[in-house]
């Protein structure tokens, strides 16, 4: 997380920990494993009136950030949801809301995203596609024009939120490029389908579309002009999820260094053999690099300086490798108990291992990278 914070965000960030430490703490989080949307009552609400969904809303649509660097803020509440293991589709409502924000209609911008805003709703983005499609978003689901409205056809998934949601950004394929669209969840012919995952409090579904059709004043954007769009969400998506991680990695490392320091084996803490020394110094070293891959892709999307993609994927393919290492090694620095669903080090890990999965695999990332790289070379 940011070294160096206003007095503004010091306030947001301890407001943010002290909300989630009440309305969600760890060791409840495991009680909530088989609830539809993964937390109680109007937790998300509530949140909402933090701030949560509004940061990178415009003024002039009622968001506003706390520093005016809203993807920064963001990354805050962020790392604050994964050192908490905390539940709510933080990723999916703000990415849909500063989609609306920048590219939706007056009509638009007064319904969906007044009541996303205020955590009357929920909304998901429709981007990643099964197999053999990646989760850098191959897309296939097409939007067929036809007598002034849109046809929808084919799938997606994994969906944050996708059983919860009342609004679905959907990133599809036109003829003439990708086109993004706002669909209600009750549209004729669209599905549902919840999915399991290894993360206790995230919900995902699978969303399929047939023959779904839609007016054409669901269009969010230009009909075929949503590239450049697609690609700052993906980013966006990867900051927030990468401050998650890095969240969950520090509260699982601190958790496993007091362990060490506590627990005596042969009449000695386990933290004085130098084996473990060394392994600590590994984890501390993967922790701080990630921090600072995590601070410096929230940074190159907020400055939009075209740095943004390369940061964020040679974050995801760092974090992607380390991050579910780091946390590996805590489960087997905690021996036997480690393993137990009653000790809390679980919640962390899933947190982790199921971010370095989504929003492109550590494979994916480094073949963008690689890609990004030689493109520069060539222009330079």
């Amino acid at each position: 997380m940011e070294l160096e914070l206003t007095s503004d965000q010091e306030f947001f960030v301890e407001t943010t920990s002290k909300f989630l430490e009440d309305k969600a703490p760890v060791v409840e989080l495991r009680a909530m494993r088989n609830d539809p949307t993964g937390y109680q009552g109007d937790y998300w609400q509530q949140g909402a009136q933090l701030g949560w969904t509004s940061l990178l809303v415009s003024e002039e649509d009622g968001g506003g950030s706390i520093s005016g660097s809203g993807i920064r803020d963001l990354a805050l509440v962020a790392y604050q949801f994964g050192s908490h293991a905390a539940p709510g589709p933080l990723l999916s409502n703000n990415v849909v809301a500063g989609a609306l924000s920048r590219n939706g209609s007056a009509a638009q911008k007064s319904d969906a995203l007044q009541s996303i805003i205020a955590g009357e709703a929920q909304a998901s983005w429709c981007y990643a596609e099964p197999r053999p499609n990646n989760g850098l978003g191959t897309i296939t689901l097409s939007a067929a024009e036809e007598g002034g409205n849109f046809v929808l056809n084919g799938t997606k998934l994994p969906v944050e939120a996708g059983a919860q949601s009342q609004h679905f950004l959907v990133t599809a394929r036109t003829s003439g490029g990708l086109t993004q669209l706002l669909v209600p969840s009750d549209a004729a012919g669209l599905t549902v389908t919840p999915m399991k995952n290894v993360d206790l409090t995230h919900r995902f579904a699978q969303v399929t579309f047939d023959g779904v059709k839609v007016p054409a004043s669901a269009v969010v954007g230009t009909v075929g002009g949503a590239a450049d769009e697609v690609e700052h969400q993906l980013q966006v998506a990867c900051t927030i999820q990468l401050a998650e991680m890095v969240g969950a990695m520090d509260s699982g490392l601190e958790m496993t260094i007091e362990w060490a320091f506590n627990r005596y084996s042969f009449g000695r803490p386990l933290a004085s053999y130098q084996e473990l020394k060394h392994r600590f110094a590994d984890m501390k070293m993967w922790l701080e690099a990630s921090h600072a891959l995590a601070d410096a892709s929230a940074r190159a999307v907020d400055a939009a300086d075209g740095s943004g993609a390369e940061m964020v994927s040679a974050g995801k393919a760092y974090v992607g490798q380390y991050g579910p290492e780091l946390m590996h090694d805590c489960v087997q620095m905690h021996g036997g108990i480690g393993v137990t669903f009653d000790h809390d080090l679980h919640l962390y890990l899933r947190r982790v291992v199921l971010g370095s999965q989504l929003f492109g695999t550590v494979h994916e990332h480094r073949e963008r990278l690689t890609h990004i790289l030689e493109t520069k070379e060539a222009a330079a």
